[in-house]
């Protein structure tokens, strides 16, 4: 068992907000604590937010100078689409987490949740002029719902929005050139399922490739056959929400439950 100091604004947060906006922190501060779990955070660098019921369009994301390891469901800060606090944090925001991360949110009601992250072997795709390649299964099940993004610089500049909005466009996996993994879904459990998946087949194109071995690829009609399958927005979300998340939050628990504090 990993026992973590749990770093919290003042006062009870619990108390001050909604049984819907805590449920969120939850699952937020658990998305962070998965992350790095599976070795995939950069220091303080790099974010996850997820949007917060309501017309207002707050969201939530990482306290800019804590480690993932250290994220609890009250220290996430709340925003607005100004990137303005919305609740009082002794932390300030990443201003290219909010870049990014206000883009897909201004743009896409249905992305309740962003991740995006600069993992060794997804940036190494991600500056790949071939892409994800189709050497197996789990590339072929995501590969054609990838969206990309060109590389502009470190992402301080609010203008670069709508070009991502644009490449972004209705997908919910996106490569950004030269630079890292994006993915987004109607909940955190489906944005984490899915950053698995891109990140699993970024790796084990890394290592299929160093070993310098012939490859075998599938037959064409198999590439389309699964792509097909991996299609399937409906039984992705129920793997997702009733099965996968669980799982993982029972595994976080075990491991160390103040990511509920």
């Amino acid at each position: 068992m990993t026992n973590v100091t749990a770093i919290r604004p003042s006062g009870n947060v619990r108390n001050r907000v909604s049984d819907e906006e805590w449920a969120v922190r939850v699952d937020l501060a658990a998305a962070y604590r998965l992350v790095a779990h599976y070795g995939w955070d950069d220091l303080i660098y790099t974010h996850i937010s997820a949007r917060l019921p309501g017309p207002e369009h707050h969201f939530l994301i990482n306290p800019y100078g804590m480690m993932f390891e250290e994220i609890t469901a009250s220290s996430l800060i709340k925003i607005d689409m100004d990137g303005e606090l919305v609740m009082e944090s002794d932390y300030g925001v990443n201003k290219a987490g909010f870049t990014i991360h206000s883009a897909v949110h201004e743009a896409r009601e249905d992305a309740r949740c962003v991740i995006h992250l600069h993992t060794l072997d997804g940036t190494a795709v991600s500056t790949d002029s071939r892409g994800l390649l189709p050497l197996n299964q789990t590339a072929l099940l995501i590969r054609d719902l990838i969206a990309w993004h060109e590389y502009e610089g470190v992402a301080v500049d609010l203008d670069e929005r709508p070009r991502l909005q644009k490449d972004l466009g209705d997908r919910n996996y996106m490569l950004l050139w030269n630079h890292g993994t994006l993915t987004c879904g109607a909940t955190v459990a489906e944005a984490f399922q899915r950053m698995y998946f891109l990140e699993r087949a970024c790796s084990m194109q890394v290592r299929t490739l160093s070993t310098g071995a012939e490859i075998h690829p599938p037959g064409v009609e198999i590439v389309e056959r699964t792509a097909r399958q991996g299609d399937n927005d409906e039984y992705f979300a129920m793997l997702s929400n009733t099965m996968a998340w669980p799982a993982l939050l029972r595994m976080l628990d075990r491991r160390d439950p103040s990511f509920r504090e």
